[in-house]
Formats: structure tokens, C-alpha cells, sequence
């Protein structure tokens, strides 16, 4: 039988005996509550008025309120008749007191009447007797029912309780001590469980695993060996050269690139310590001479350049150190189990920076001779004795002077462009006015926007501290800035 059979015909079976119980004693608390209202309602009032007519009669029916009662109780009597009999005796009251109020005195009729009384009084004191034995029998017929059935529920519910949670957890258990066997590399365990519930479908799917698991395990070894003459293949074809370390520091392997550059023979590094490997070849030192074991094992280090004389030549590599790091099977934290050295031929972009550099400089030495050429002429043009400008004139011989003094600075940011790349731009941080660095890209940038129209808009607070910043290379670029600005903005706009 399946799991979800089992927990649904469990589960309605307790639902089903709970309903049962609840039913059964609604029934009978109705009953109960039926036999006790009747003793109460019918024969317990029949027995009061009858006991009020006879209270009248002792205290004179002459009198009127005396008359008055037993009128009004015999009226509520005449309506109250329930048991056999008690009909008969009230209409003969009824007719016994209509005689007696003709004859008052007459003893005889009032002792018919409390006789009378008395019959019905003594009828619904049997009525009442009757129906406690009656109420009774429906309270013991009540605790039998609900007891019986409530023993049968707890049987039940007891079976349920022991067997129900046992059916689904001692697979569990089974199929988890199972599972650690395997995890021990135990790959012949099996488990054996009810084919027909979902724990047989699933003893079915685990017995595969397992049986591939053993197939696996026998064929395990083979299948490293061929994978490591793979990967060793495959390291010793690369032309770049690769080291590999284990998390003590000891070499796992050099590809055939790093031995001829270092001059070293396989069999003599494989197994040895790096650093004892580095005391004597000067190659292994200077590619860790700037590391720490700690950040070698811990920290993905950023590629550095290093030179080799290699080849004939003198070669540049980067050097980039990725560690390797596992987290193993049933653990959370990772390990460090080793790194790689790698280092990159980049010879080649070496040499076309080399060969870019160069152009930059030769064209930064070509581009001054004009450029002092025409500042020369600027400033013969600005002399009276060749003639007076007019204020026009004198505009566009200023303008033509400033961005003559810009290219001046611009091609001596181009000899400088080398420690750009480098990263050692030389910076002279002074303490400056941010306003005279507007000022200067504004007026440079001047006569590009009035051919355009565009207005230039300056928005800066009064008081404003001095800045520590280099003036020229600060305005060069918010020179460059303003100037694309006006350059991509539409005509009549403002900036």
C-alpha cells in the first residue's frame, strides 16, 4: 500500500471516529435534555397548581382571593392534561368546584376535591418517577454507546499512533543509514523496501545509483590516469609558461615553456619546494620575490609584468597567481589545496607601445616648430609698427595667441604621455582657485560657442576655499569637457 494511502485511510479513520463521537453524543444529550424538560415543564406544574387549589380550599374558597387562585390555577391545570387519566380528574374538579360555589359550606364537595387533587398530584409524582427511570435508562444507554464506541476509537487511534508513524519512519531510517553507506564509499549497499509504496520506487532509483556508483568506482582509477595525461598534455603544449603549487608551496608541475626559460629539468623540480627551487635559479626568485605564502594561498593577485631574457631576446610576461580553492563534499567552508603561476607573452603589445610612444614623441617635436612659428607671427602682427589692429583684429589675434599657447601645452602632454600609461603622470597639486580654472576653459572654448550661439552659464558660490589641484592638466580637461559640450548642443542653446 502507498505512503499517501496509508496517511489518508489513517487520517479519515481518526476524522471518521471523531465525527462518530461527536454524532452519538448529540443524540443522546438531546435525549437527555428532552425527558428532563418534560419532568419539568409538564408534571412538576401539574403538581404546583394542584397544591396552590389545595392551599385555596384551606384558606376558605368565601374568600376572594382564596376563589380567585383556584380559579386561575384550575383554568392553567385544564390546560396542562398530559399524563392518562389526568383529564378525567380535572373535569371532575371542574365540575366539583362549580357545586361547591352554589354550596361553600358543603365539607363533603371540598374533600371530593382535595381527593381529586390528590389523585392528580399522586398521578404526576408517578409521571415524574416514570420518567427519571426513563431519563436514567437513556444516560446509562448514553455512557454504554459512548463508552463502547469511544474504547473502539481508542483502540483504533492507539493502533494508528504505533504503526502509522513506524511505517513511514523506519524506512527513513533505513534508507539514511543507507545513504552514509554509500557516502563511506560503500557502493554495494542496497535497500529492500515494498515495491508497491513510493519508498519501493524509491529503494528502485537508489539501488541504480548505487549499482552505477560501484560501476563507477571500479573504473575510477583508469579514468584519473587517462584525465591526468590530459591535463599534463595539454599544460606542456601551452606556450605560455605555467607553474603549479600545492598548498605547502611544493611544485606539481612546469610545463616545457618555464623549464627552457629557466633552464631546469623536470625531474629535478617536480615534489620540491618553490622556494628552495628559487634559491637557486634567479627566474623562480623574481617570480616571487613580491609575494607572500598567505596572499599567494588566499588572494587572486592582480597580473604584474615581469622581464625574461628569452629567446634570444629580452621578453616581457605577465605574471598573474590564481589560487585554487575547494569547498569539500559534507563541508560548508572553503580550503585552499594549491595555485597556478601563469605568465602571458605580451611581447608583443610591449613593443607597439614602445613603437606608439615614439610616434607620439617625434609628432609632439614636429608639431612645436609651427606652433612657435606662429606665435612668433602673433606676436610681430601685434606690433604697432607693422600697423594698428582694429578691435575686431585684435579679438582674433588674441584668440589665435591663447590656443597657440594651448597646443603649446598639449604637445607637452604628448612627450609626458609615456607615464600616463604607465601609471607616474607626474601631477604638481598646488592650492588653486576652482574659478581662474572656469575662467581659462570658458575663454578658451570662447569663440567655438559664439559660432554656435550657445550661451555658457557660470553658477559658483562666493567664498569658495582654494582647491589642491594641478592647474593646467585640471583646465586641459575641463577645457575637453566644454568643448564637447558646445560641439553635441544645439544651436541657441544654453550650457
Amino acid at each position: 500500500m502507498k505512503i499517501k494511502t496509508k496517511l489518508i485511510l489513517g487520517v479519515g479513520l481518526l476524522f471518521a471516529m471523531i465525527v462518530l463521537l461527536t454524532v452519538l453524543s448529540s443524540i443522546y444529550i438531546n435525549r437527555l435534555s428532552n425527558d428532563t424538560k418534560n419532568i419539568l415543564i409538564a408534571n412538576y406544574n401539574s403538581i404546583e397548581y394542584s397544591r396552590q387549589m389545595i392551599n385555596a380550599l384551606n384558606d376558605g374558597i368565601t374568600n376572594p382571593n382564596s376563589n380567585k387562585s383556584f380559579s386561575e390555577n384550575l383554568e392553567k391545570q385544564n390546560k396542562n392534561n398530559t399524563e392518562t387519566g389526568e383529564k378525567e380528574l380535572t373535569e371532575k374538579v371542574v365540575y366539583d368546584f362549580k357545586i361547591l360555589l352554589e354550596n361553600p359550606s358543603d365539607s363533603s364537595i371540598q374533600y371530593i376535591i382535595r381527593k381529586d387533587l390528590s389523585e392528580i398530584m399522586l398521578l404526576n409524582m408517578q409521571a415524574i418517577q416514570n420518567k427519571s427511570k426513563i431519563a436514567e435508562t437513556t444516560a446509562n444507554t448514553a455512557i454504554t454507546w459512548i463508552s463502547v464506541t469511544g474504547s473502539i476509537c481508542f483502540i483504533i487511534a492507539f493502533v494508528l499512533l504505533f504503526n502509522l508513524p513506524s511505517n513511514i519512519a523506519n524506512p527513513i531510517k533505513e534508507l539514511t543509514e543507507s545513504i552514509k553507506q554509500i557516502a563511506s564509499k560503500n557502493y554495494s549497499e542496497r535497500v529492500h523496501f515494498e515495491s508497491n509504496s513510493e519508498f519501493g520506487q524509491l529503494a528502485k532509483s537508489f539501488n541504480t545509483m548505487a549499482k552505477k556508483l560501484e560501476e563507477y568506482s571500479n573504473s575510477d582509477l583508469e579514468r584519473l590516469m587517462m584525465a591526468k595525461q590530459r591535463i599534463e598534455i595539454l599544460i606542456n603544449n601551452m606556450r605560455e609558461p605555467v607553474i603549479g603549487l600545492d598548498e605547502l608551496n611544493n611544485i606539481l608541475f612546469m610545463n616545457e615553456t618555464i623549464l627552457k626559460i629557466a633552464g631546469l629539468k623536470k625531474e629535478e623540480v617536480i615534489g620540491e619546494n618553490i622556494e628552495t627551487i628559487a634559491n637557486k635559479n634567479d627566474l623562480i626568485s623574481a617570480l616571487i620575490q613580491n609575494e607572500s605564502k598567505s596572499e599567494i594561498e588566499t588572494v587572486k593577485q592582480k597580473p604584474s609584468s615581469i622581464k625574461i631574457f628569452a629567446d634570444n631576446k629580452e621578453s616581457y610576461f605577465e605574471k598573474e597567481v590564481i589560487p585554487i580553492k575547494i569547498i569539500p563534499t559534507g563541508e560548508e567552508t572553503e580550503r585552499n589545496i594549491g595555485k597556478v603561476i601563469l605568465l602571458q607573452n605580451i611581447t608583443t603589445y610591449k613593443e607597439l607601445d614602445f613603437a606608439k610612444n615614439n610616434f607620439i614623441a617625434t609628432i609632439s617635436h614636429e608639431l612645436k616648430t609651427p606652433i612657435s612659428a606662429i606665435k612668433m607671427s602673433v606676436q610681430l602682427l601685434e606690433n604697432n609698427q607693422i600697423g594698428v589692429l582694429n578691435l575686431e583684429q585684435q579679438n582674433l589675434i588674441n584668440s589665435i595667441k591663447e590656443d597657440t599657447v594651448r597646443l603649446l601645452k598639449i604637445t607637452s602632454e604628448l612627450l609626458n604621455m609615456t607615464q600616463v600609461e604607465s601609471g607616474s603622470i607626474q601631477i604638481n597639486l598646488v592650492p588653486c582657485n576652482a574659478l581662474d580654472i572656469v575662467d581659462y576653459a570658458i575663454n578658451a572654448t570662447k569663440m567655438m560657442a559664439e559660432q554656435k550661439q550657445i550661451s555658457i552659464k557660470i553658477n559658483i558660490g562666493n567664498n569658495l576655499p582654494k582647491v589642491l589641484a594641478d592647474t593646467e592638466k585640471t583646465a586641459w580637461v575641463l577645457t575637453n569637457l566644454l568643448s564637447n559640450a558646445i560641439r553635441y548642443t544645439y544651436e541657441k542653446s544654453i550650457i
